[in-house]
């Protein structure tokens, strides 16, 4: 149970010690919020209990119970829930066990059709980046702070960030390759970059001088404004999708910048498909993605398309205009 403790204190000569705006005198007001207890533990068949007394229908027990042994009360009700409940109270009216595993399932299949797609942009991504900055700087120029638009601390932050990489991998063959049998056991920058991580990927090319990010963000036919915008927030939705987290429903925290010309909302996951359909080839892998979509939409009828940011006609926001 949450409360807080709300304490007003007024001096005994207000005009000295309050706030004044106009004729109106403010005193502060302390706030101390009480933290809540942690709940203990509870077996299946009273997680069974506790839902069914918060008023979510269960017609097959057993099956519920089967679910919930095999993904955890946690993951399940507490993400899939928001929604078809009163905050923190009990559900509304004539919600079916079945509503949250079906939206638990298309979940799941939006996560594994999107990070397929992300797959392709990432290992692009490593491939003309690298082909690019090499050719401009060398296989080692990722050495040299003159090579990057940054300050001192930043560039000794990309340092460590590749240092880090290459410890972790240590053990990978073609890093003990080049660091047992080349001089100096130094690394090129076309091998390095395969150890990043969408994330370091997307901050080397953040950090790069605005004339080497447009002519790699020209690579995908994107404004580089746009590009860096777009891989920070595709690889902020890939983690999610690497982890088995929550896409239905959820408010993007990286949003990226998106063309005038879509009034969709930037911070669900539809941008994120608005932006793959600008990064990889329009070709027939992107129409088999789109009529993927199509499936699990039909195939969970349930499913609030608004809390995911899909809007009316969302196929031909996702379709090009010969194909509308």
């Amino acid at each position: 149970m949450f409360s807080c403790i709300l304490s007003v204190i007024v001096p005994d000569t207000p005009l000295n010690n309050a706030y004044h705006v106009g004729s109106l005198n403010f005193w502060s007001v302390t706030v101390m919020q009480i933290l809540k207890e942690h709940q203990p533990p509870i077996t299946i068949d009273e997680q069974i209990t506790n839902l069914l007394d918060k008023g979510l229908i269960i017609e097959d027990e057993d099956y519920a119970k089967s679910f919930l042994n095999d993904v955890s009360y946690f993951r399940l009700i507490k993400a899939y829930s928001l929604g078809l409940k009163v905050k923190n109270g009990d559900y509304f009216e004539n919600v079916h066990f079945e509503e949250i595993v079906s939206l638990y399932l298309f979940n799941a299949g939006l996560r594994q059709n999107l990070f397929a797609q992300i797959e392709k942009i990432e290992v692009n991504l490593r491939c003309r980046l690298s082909n690019y900055f090499c050719s401009v700087y060398g296989v080692f120029g990722y050495e040299d702070i003159n090579n990057f638009s940054v300050t001192e601390d930043i560039f000794k932050s990309i340092t460590k960030d590749i240092n880090r990489e290459i410890k972790r991998n240590a053990r990978a063959p073609f890093v003990r390759n080049f660091r047992n049998n080349y001089i100096e056991g130094k690394i090129p920058f076309y091998a390095i970059v395969e150890l990043f991580s969408f994330g370091t990927l997307s901050k080397f090319y953040k950090n790069m001088k605005n004339a080497d990010k447009k002519a790699v963000a020209a690579l995908f036919g994107v404004s580089y404004t746009y590009f860096e915008s777009w891989i920070e927030s595709v690889a902020y939705v890939r983690n999610i999708c690497a982890h088995y987290g929550r896409l239905y429903n959820y408010k993007l925290v990286k949003t990226p910048k998106m063309y005038k010309q879509y009034d969709v909302r930037n911070n669900r996951i539809f941008a994120i498909l608005l932006i793959l359909k600008h990064l990889v080839p329009n070709d027939r892998h992107w129409h088999e993605f789109v009529n993927a979509i199509e499936s699990l939409i039909i195939k969970y009828p349930n499913v609030n398309l608004q809390m995911i940011g899909f809007p009316q006609k969302w196929k031909n926001y996702l379709q090009w205009e010969e194909e509308s």
